[in-house]
């Protein structure tokens, strides 16, 4: 494939229509975010939106979560595919994982904007509705071999004629999804950004005309082309392995998930393939990979390696291949199987192996794996407020992280949550969900000893306790990292496993299964620590005054400084802190390391 040449557009203008594209998504989702009833949208900010050509080129992913974003134009194809009549005033509503999205929880509204009688782009809003009608109020289901098992899907239906809803999907959806009202309130927050969207493409199309259009969406996409062959011509031709593994789950993959993936490099064509054909077949449970996530999934891995400035477009992503298999855990699903927990879990690990891989090119490439969710910390929670009226709540909450993986010459981010977000999912603010739901977050703050060492160290996860205020409270989550947490690379260390915890009544902490829904009442608690990210390089090598500085933030013990960095440290002269002991560290890191001390 040879390279797009160089255009004749005028690079000032081609600037300034990709940064208003950029401004109408911002307003799409400032839209969601602020007219969204439920806090996992409005708090969490589980949201993103998207504007592709007609002809399903992406043109940009501002702000997007990256697990939303990465493969959009999947959902738009469902629309031409399934409908020979699309027109203005239509809308259409997409959470199916076998018609291009996600999974059944992230519903998508997509509306297609025409410009005097033309259709020229799609404007899409995609958010996570904490409940979608399934058998148990979550839309995380472990155990869900079949899509049948998950509550409703929509098939790319059309959710609007005339600019207007039709009211018999409105109220089969009413009917079949708890705290329904909630539902729709952020359901009509989609519609109406989107319609925002609509209007601002419109105003842009009036202002430079059709055709200028038309060759901003070739420029724009060959710009994008263009700067990715660039950066893949930065890295070494070669091929390259990798394999990490999900935690087991019982009655579903009793010895774990493996994931595997294979990345090869052509620089001089400015190409880079990533196969992840040799995995299981689908498993009988939630965790089967949609085709959207398996394919965003890998192009994230390659992003997360190259330049961030980068246009992620449909030019950038032309030039990765991805290699998929059909009935595969890690690939395209095979009908009816599964997929309710398609965004996590199994769908992070992948993210995971392929950012490693790239580590075995040695340095200055590759991250660490970074941490894996859905600890205790992000339950979907339910149940009745006594105190508000008996008035029947259901909510995903986001208020802990796991960290971020280490990467070469910079540690771990720490408000990281997991690789599908990466940081982009906000943490939960601690007042407005006590303020909407019976609880209280007793204790929040970062784990000590959890991140993963290294020359550059894995970010530190976050541990947190939460009371439920009312006489019961049902939390639900499907927690990874707990047996196999995210291994670091080039002789960094892994992070510290994930936990989850109920404390009794009496004070007693117990600890509660990695898959689990728990009911808690008065007096109960439920605790939880999240992995750190995997570190980069020997620990042995990092900066001891970056180790004394983690002491003194309290993410590290003097005692695991020696042992694990051989740095020492001694009092320092302001109360509680310490600094780095130069002799007893420069006889630390003279020693060989024993045998397992690393």
């Amino acid at each position: 494939m040879s390279a797009p040449t160089a255009p004749d557009f005028d690079p000032v203008l081609l600037s300034v229509l990709s940064a208003r594209i950029e401004t109408i998504i911002r307003e799409m989702i400032n839209t969601v975010s602020k007219a969204s009833r439920s806090a996992v949208i409005k708090n969490a900010r589980d949201l993103s939106c998207g504007v592709l050509t007609a002809d399903h080129r992406q043109l940009c992913v501002e702000e997007g979560i990256p697990i939303h974003i990465s493969a959009l134009d999947l959902t738009t194809r469902a629309i031409t595919d399934l409908f020979d009549d699309v027109k203005e005033g239509d809308a259409f509503l997409n959470n199916c994982s076998y018609t291009g999205g996600t999974h059944h929880a992230d519903l998508t509204v997509v509306i297609p904007v025409f410009y005097e009688g033309e259709l020229l782009f799609w404007a899409l809003a995609r958010s996570h509705h904490a409940d979608m009608g399934a058998p148990l109020p979550t839309t995380y289901l472990p155990e869900a071999a079949t899509i049948y098992e998950e509550g409703l899907n929509f098939p790319c239906i059309r959710i609007q004629e005339d600019f207007t809803d039709k009211k018999d999907w409105i109220r089969y959806a009413m009917y079949n999804i708890r705290v329904s009202n909630i539902w729709y309130g952020d359901y009509r927050a989609q519609v109406g950004a989107c319609r925002v969207g609509e209007r601002r493409l419109k105003d842009l199309v009036a202002k430079y005309g059709i055709e200028t259009i038309r060759r901003f969406f070739d420029e724009w996409t060959a710009y994008g082309e263009r700067r990715m062959i660039q950066e893949l011509k930065r890295l070494p031709a070669g091929e390259w392995s990798y394999e990490t593994r999900h935690d087991p789950i019982p009655g579903v993959a009793d010895q774990g998930v493996p994931v595997r993936v294979t990345v090869i490099t052509d620089p001089e064509n400015g190409l880079i393939t990533i196969d992840a054909r040799d995995n299981e077949d689908n498993i009988p449970g939630g965790f089967n990979l949609s085709e959207a996530c398996a394919l965003g999934s890998c192009r994230i891995g390659v992003y997360f390696n190259l330049d961030p400035t980068l246009p992620h477009n449909a030019g950038s992503d032309s030039r990765i291949r991805v290699l998929l298999r059909d009935g595969a855990v890690v690939g395209r699903p095979k009908f009816p199987a599964g997929t309710s927990i398609a965004t996590t879990n199994v769908n992070e690990r992948l993210i995971n192996a392929v950012q490693a891989c790239f580590a075995q090119m040695g340095r200055p490439f590759g991250l660490g794996e970074g941490a894996v969710q859905q600890q205790a910390g992000e339950s979907v929670i339910s149940g009745i407020d006594t105190d508000n009226g008996n008035q029947p709540y259901v909510n995903q909450l986001f208020v802990t992280y796991g960290g971020g993986p280490a990467k070469h010459g910079t540690d771990g981010w720490l408000t990281y949550l997991g690789s599908v977000n990466a940081g982009v999912i906000v943490l939960d603010s601690v007042e407005i969900d006590e303020g909407m739901y019976p609880i209280l977050i007793e204790e929040r703050k970062v784990a000590t000893g959890t991140m993963g060492p290294g020359e550059w160290n894995g970010a530190p996860g976050m541990t947190g306790t939460m009371i439920p205020l009312g006489d019961e409270l049902t939390a639900i989550y499907c927690s990874d990292g707990c047996v196999n947490p995210p291994k670091g690379v080039l002789g960094g260390g892994a992070g510290a496993a994930a936990r989850n915890m109920k404390r009794l009544a009496s004070g007693e902490v117990i600890d509660l299964p990695g898959f689990h829904s728990e009911t808690l009442r008065r007096g109960e608690a439920l605790v939880w620590i999240n992995n750190g990210g995997g570190g980069y390089g020997d620990p042995r090598q990092r900066d001891p005054e970056r180790v004394t500085q983690d002491i003194n933030r309290g993410w590290l013990s003097p005692e695991a400084a020696e042992t694990v960095y051989g740095v020492a440290v001694r009092p320092g002269d302001l109360p509680g802190l310490v600094v780095t002991d130069q002799a007893r560290t420069g006889q630390l890191r003279a020693t060989p390391l024993a045998a397992g001390g690393k």
